[in-house]
């Protein structure tokens, strides 16, 4: 599969293609990102209600209890697997001038189409990768950080003072938002992949990460740019607490509530459409078939 490079600019380019993706196409999108949302509460929702009933009953959790509930957890989060490839699905419909095959609920075609196994597959697939990646990354640090994350945890179990950091802290730091700006690439465009191009998972995995290692200068120049986003999108929301607790000494502490729950979920709803935006960006620009005028040329992984 031909993967290509991109200049430092293209990260921007992601960022404000994923932001504008929801306003070009809002209603297929965010009825899909609340069918999205709506799933990937239910994990979180199994999870509490399990925990709430132990703390109900007033018993400890085993580790087996325990080790159980995470297996559940880790079950749940794997059933959504197909559903991200689902909305990739219907962006790349949506973008590509398919209205009629850009609707909110084909975001479950995966399962109707029978692809769900290959993409929960390929989900597992990740889990693994992301082990193996972050044992290295721990490997190249040296064992301090582990046995220090240990240490923080018995010290808050006993009411103790945080010990001092270890050597190499600000490395492993270091390593691991690099780490952390590469994952980003490579499962944008693994999980692209899978869901647009059918791909196997092996096959997706290994596109994933050349992709990603070719694309590491706009991938850190799309970090900066969600950076500064974040700091505009923290000050609006500064500016509408503000208000609201305005609101809510003037008119009344009940219209705060009703004001707030809208625009909460309007906020999530908004931050699924741009996340998966961009997602469906880089992969176009990284490994779709379309090139626009300027693209860089072909690299062959």
């Amino acid at each position: 599969m031909t993967t290509r490079s991109k200049g430092p600019l293209a990260g921007f380019g992601w960022l404000k293609r994923g932001i504008s993706v929801s306003y070009r196409h809002p209603k297929p999108l965010f009825g899909g990102a609340a069918f999205l949302l709506l799933a990937c509460l239910m994990p979180s929702l199994v999870t509490l209600l399990m925990e709430f009933y132990l703390l109900q009953t007033g018993t400890q959790p085993s580790p087996a209890t325990f080790g159980g509930i995470m297996a559940v957890s880790m079950l749940l989060g794997l059933l959504l697997v197909p559903l991200y490839a689902g909305y990739l699905q219907v962006i790349d419909a949506a973008e590509h001038g398919r209205p009629a095959r850009a609707r909110a609920r084909d975001i479950f075609k995966p399962y109707r189409q029978g692809e769900a196994l290959r993409v929960i597959g390929y989900g597992l697939a990740l889990i693994v990768v992301y082990i193996a990646i972050l044992a290295i990354v721990i490997a190249a640090t040296g064992g301090g950080i582990v046995s220090w994350y240990m240490q923080v945890l018995t010290a808050q179990a006993s009411h103790q003072p945080p010990p001092a950091l270890p050597h190499g802290f600000g490395i492993a730091i270091a390593l691991f938002v690099v780490l952390g700006i590469f994952m980003m690439g490579f499962y944008a465009i693994s999980l692209g992949q899978v869901a647009l191009r059918q791909r196997s998972v092996f096959g997706a995995i290994g596109d994933g990460l050349i992709g990603a290692l070719k694309n590491l200068l706009p991938l850190l120049v799309f970090a900066v740019s969600l950076v500064l986003v974040w700091i505009v999108a923290a000050i609006a929301i500064v500016i509408v607490a503000a208000l609201l607790a305005l609101i809510g000494k003037l008119v009344a502490t009940w219209l705060v509530f009703v004001l707030i729950v809208p625009l909460y979920i309007a906020f999530l709803l908004m931050m699924f459409t741009v996340m998966f935006g961009v997602m469906y960006h880089l992969w176009r620009d990284v490994c779709g078939d379309d090139i626009v005028a300027g693209m860089a040329l072909p690299i062959a992984a």
